[in-house]
């Protein structure tokens, strides 16, 4: 099997991950584990993973301009970002989550055009009015009645502010990942994560009862660990070696279909005509948005 054939493998399995991960993880929430003690969880347990792997890498030095911009990226990529999709997925349903997750590259567009000053055409400009107009009818339109999804609404907001906390994390550990090693970066930015969402889960992380946790609850928390947190950014440094980012990142596409058809299939979710006509409006949004411009002759 050529090593194109296993980083295309790489970036399925990392898809599919993610995928499932809506409906894995929202079986902890709220029940079990509280949103911010889940997140304090996940922060401590790959950042533990990431200080072993870095065992088998390079052995590089931050320079001390850079810690600065590791701390941002830490409140944006691993505090504010965690925080609110997990509190937001506890609050919502998984569909709703997968279909959020997407705007994803929309957020990055607008921020690349804040921050960097990156043009947009008028055809990403419509894909992102039709995207975000996907987004906001969930949000105001979301009204079921589910004993797992106390506040639907909200969890839409904070799914959808997840968003924009992760695309200003892209963009501001861009610099950082050309410059340093995978595992370097990630463990020293998870290690500060710990300090930056410790604070806020710690009461909920030592309310957790776990004499009285289901091995059905064990295994999920050990997944979103070891499986989301871990795995999928190993899948996707493996890929990227292989394949082109434009290519990586169109699995992305892909997650929420595993994710809605995962959430129906184990009965943890149903499909609406809200949810459907959302859905394929951010689809087209994204779509948009993220095709390249061809150039004039």
């Amino acid at each position: 099997m050529s090593k194109r054939t296993l980083a295309i493998l790489a970036a399925i399995g990392a898809t599919i991950i993610y995928g499932i991960n809506h409906t894995i993880a929202k079986g902890v929430m709220p029940n079990y584990v509280g949103a911010y003690g889940f997140v304090v969880l996940r922060v401590i347990g790959a950042a533990a993973l990431f200080w072993g792997a870095s065992l088998f890498g390079p052995k590089e030095k931050i320079e001390k301009k850079d810690y600065l911009r590791i701390v941002v990226c830490a409140i944006f990529g691993m505090g504010l970002n965690m925080l609110v999709f997990f509190k937001g997925l506890s609050l919502s349903t998984p569909i709703n989550s997968a279909v959020l997750i997407t705007t994803t590259p929309i957020i990055v567009l607008i921020l690349s055009a804040i921050l960097i000053k990156e043009k947009i055409s008028g055809r990403k400009v419509f894909g992102i009015f039709v995207g975000l107009l996907g987004a906001m009818g969930l949000i105001l339109f979301g009204t079921e009645l589910r004993q797992d999804a106390p506040n639907i609404p909200m969890g839409n907001f904070l799914i959808l502010l997840n968003s924009f906390f992760y695309g200003t994390y892209l963009i501001l550990a861009k610099i950082l990942i050309s410059k340093y090693h995978p595992f370097t970066f990630m463990k020293w930015m998870f290690s500060m994560g710990i300090l930056i969402c410790l604070p806020l889960g710690y009461h909920e992380l030592i309310a957790i009862e776990w004499s009285l946790l289901p091995f059905d609850i064990i295994w999920r928390i050990a997944f979103v660990i070891l499986g989301t947190t871990f795995c999928t950014y190993l899948f996707n440094i493996f890929a990227l070696t292989q394949l082109k980012a434009s290519t990586l990142s169109a699995f992305v596409y892909v997650q929420p279909l595993i994710g809605i058809l995962f959430a129906i299939a184990v009965g943890k979710d149903v499909l609406t005509a809200t949810k459907i006509l959302a859905a394929l409006l951010v689809f087209l949004g994204v779509y948009l948005s993220s095709r390249k411009t061809k150039p004039n002759p």
